[in-house]
C-alpha cells in the first residue's frame, strides 16, 4: 500500500528546538559583571521567542540558550528540525552548532542577520528563512507541512509590524536575564555609510501599534517580570510624532497605574537632546537609558560615513542636555575613518571623559556585508574578510589609510585610557555631577541577588581589584551626599568591572602581524 509522506508530515505534530549560539566574550556580553548580579546573560534571543510564536499551537516547542545552558546531542536528537538565529559575532558557535546536527542527521533552519547578508556561504543548512520573518515564515511553514520546503526563502517586501506576534516569552527561564526586550520599531531613515540596518530592516521606520506594544509589556509583567526592558529598536525616536501624540502618553499611563515596574531603555540619535518635550516624556514613561551613536568628534570623519544628524553640533552639550534631563547616556565611538588624523586619539578621549558618557564602546571601524563602506572598499580593492562582528576585538575586514600599527596603537591606548580606574571612576563623578533623575513613587522590590550582588561588588571592587580607593571614595560620596543614586554609582561600578576585564584581553592581543602580511599580500596581488 502506498503511503503518502506529504499527509504523514502535514499531520504531525513536529518537535522544533530552537537555538540561539554562544556569544564570545565581548564589550557587550557583560560576562564579568553579571557574575557579580548572578545572571547568565544581558538579554533574551528575541527573534526566536518571536519566531517560536508563529508556529502551529499543537508542535512541541524547546528554546535552547547557549549563553545560558548548555546544548547537549539529546536536546539535538528530541529534535525534528533545528531553528538557528545569530548575528555575525556568533558565527564560531553557529558552525559548530550546524556541525553537531548534521553529525546527528537533523535537519538545520536558519534566520537573522548573519544569514541574510551572508546566505551564500551557509549551502550545508538545510534551509535558509531570510530577511523578515512575518514575509517568509509562512511561506516556509506552509512549505514544510505539505512536505516540499525549499532551501532558502527570500524577503522581497518590509512587513506591516503592526501584524507581528507577541512573542513566547514562557519558553524563556527569566531569571537568567538582567533584562527583557521588546521591539517597538524597524527601519532608520538615515544612512550613514558603516551601518547594515537599512539592509535589514530599510529606511522608512514602521512601528507597530500602541496596543500591540502594550500588549507585549502585560505579557512581561503577567509573567512577573519586574526590571529592565530594553527597547531593541535601532532609533527609538524615527517617528517623533507618533512617540509624542500615542505611544509616550499612553505607556505614562500604563506605567504609573503599575507602580512603575520597568525602567526602560533604547537607542536614539542625538538630536534626541533638541527635544525637550520628547525627553520628559521619555522620562516620566520610565526611560532611564538611552545608546547614542556619537561616533567620534572629528567634522570630516563625520561627513564621510554620511553621519549627517551630528554634524555641526556640539555633541557634548548634547550629552549632558540628556544627562540633566535624566537620561544616562551610553555612547558608541568609533575609529580608523579614511579621515581620521593622529590626534583622533587623544580627541576621543577628552571627548568620553568631558562628556561622562561612563559606558562608552569604542570600536575599529569595520564594514559589514552589503553596506555603502563595504561597496565602496571592495571598489578601492581594501577589503582583506568578512566582518567578526566584533568591532572591539582589535581586528580589521579592510586597509586603513592610517599605518596600521598606528591605529592599532591608538586605538588600545583609548581602550587602556579611559578604563583605567582613575579615567572611568572620574567619569561617574562627571556623570552624576549632570545627572538629574526624576522623582517617582514606586515599589522598592529587593531581592536576595541585590544583595549578593552589593556585596560582591564589595569583595572584588573594595578589595580584590586594583583601583579600590577609587571605588570607595564613590561609595562614599554618593552614600553621604546624593543616595539617590547609590544604587546607579555602583551599578556603574561593576560594569567597569567587566570594562576592565574586557580591555586586558584586547590589549594582548598579537593579532597586528597576521593583518599586516594579509594587507601587504593583497597590496602586491
Amino acid at each position: 500500500m502506498a503511503i503518502n509522506k506529504n499527509k504523514i508530515i502535514r499531520e504531525a505534530n513536529l518537535k522544533i528546538l530552537l537555538v540561539y549560539p554562544e556569544y564570545p566574550d565581548t564589550f557587550w556580553s557583560f560576562r564579568y559583571a553579571l557574575k557579580l548580579i548572578s545572571k547568565k546573560a544581558p538579554f533574551p534571543p528575541l527573534g526566536l521567542v518571536t519566531v517560536a510564536a508563529m508556529f502551529p499551537d499543537s508542535w512541541e516547542k524547546k528554546l535552547v540558550d547557549m549563553n545560558i545552558t548548555t546544548l547537549t546531542d539529546r536536546d539535538l536528537m528530541w529534535a525534528d528540525y533545528v531553528f538557528i538565529s545569530a548575528m555575525d559575532v556568533q558565527r564560531k558557535s553557529v558552525d559548530e552548532v550546524v556541525a553537531r546536527c548534521q553529525k546527528l542527521g537533523v535537519k538545520t533552519v536558519a534566520g537573522g542577520p548573519l544569514f541574510t547578508t551572508g546566505y551564500d556561504e551557509f549551502d550545508h543548512i538545510d534551509h535558509l528563512v531570510l530577511g523578515e520573518g512575518e514575509v517568509t515564515f509562512p511561506a516556509f511553514l506552509k512549505d514544510i507541512e505539505q512536505g516540499c520546503a525549499q532551501h532558502i526563502y527570500h524577503a522581497h517586501e518590509w512587513p506591516d509590524i503592526s501584524q507581528t506576534v507577541i512573542p513566547l516569552w514562557s519558553l524563556l527561564d527569566m531569571k537568567k536575564y538582567s533584562s527583557m526586550n521588546v521591539q517597538y520599531s524597524r527601519g532608520c531613515p538615515y544612512n550613514c555609510e558603516f551601518c547594515d540596518i537599512i539592509i535589514l530592516n530599510g529606511h522608512k521606520p514602521r512601528t507597530k501599534d500602541t496596543e500591540q506594544l502594550l500588549a507585549e509589556l502585560d505579557t512581561l509583567y503577567n509573567l512577573g517580570w519586574r526590571g529592565g526592558v530594553f527597547i531593541v529598536d535601532d532609533n527609538f525616536i524615527g517617528n517623533k510624532r507618533k512617540l509624542k501624540t500615542e505611544v509616550l502618553p499612553t505607556l505614562i499611563e500604563w506605567q504609573q497605574k503599575r507602580k512603575h515596574p520597568f525602567a526602560l531603555s533604547a537607542e536614539a540619535t542625538v538630536n534626541l537632546a533638541a527635544d525637550p518635550a520628547l525627553m520628559k516624556q521619555m522620562v516620566r514613561a520610565g526611560f532611564n537609558t538611552v545608546f547614542i551613536g556619537i561616533e567620534t568628534p572629528n567634522e570630516e570623519s563625520l561627513a564621510e560615513c554620511n553621519k549627517q544628524c551630528n554634524r555641526g553640533r556640539d555633541l557634548v552639550a548634547y550629552v549632558k542636555e540628556m544627562q540633566r534631563h535624566g537620561l544616562e547616556v551610553q555612547g558608541g565611538f568609533i575609529v580608523g575613518f579614511d579621515n581620521d588624523p593622529l590626534s583622533i586619539f587623544k580627541n576621543q578621549i577628552n571627548f568620553i571623559q568631558n562628556s561622562g558618557i561612563v559606558t562608552a564602546m569604542v570600536g575599529l571601524l569595520n564594514a559589514p556585508r552589503g553596506t555603502r563602506l563595504y561597496q565602496r572598499l571592495k571598489r578601492e580593492n581594501r577589503l582583506l574578510s568578512n566582518s567578526s562582528g566584533d568591532n572591539t576585538d582589535c581586528s580589521l575586514n579592510f586597509i586603513p589609510k592610517m599605518d596600521y600599527s598606528t591605529l592599532i596603537d591608538g586605538y588600545k591606548h583609548i581602550l587602556d585610557t579611559i578604563y583605567s580606574p582613575r579615567q572611568y571612576y572620574e567619569r561617574i563623578k562627571t556623570f552624576l555631577r549632570d545627572y538629574r533623575p526624576v522623582k517617582r513613587k514606586q515599589k522598592l522590590q529587593l531581592k536576595s541577588h541585590h544583595f549578593e550582588a552589593f556585596f560582591k561588588s564589595m569583595w572584588y571592587l573594595g578589595i580584590k581589584e586594583r583601583g579600590r580607593r577609587y571605588y570607595w571614595k564613590l561609595f562614599a560620596s554618593t552614600l553621604l551626599k546624593r543616595p539617590r543614586v547609590f544604587p546607579l554609582s555602583i551599578s556603574l561600578s561593576v560594569y567597569g568591572f567587566h570594562f576592565r576585564k574586557m580591555v586586558e584581553k584586547y590589549i594582548n592581543q598579537p593579532i597586528g602581524e597576521t593583518l599586516e602580511r594579509r594587507a601587504s599580500q593583497k597590496s602586491s596581488g
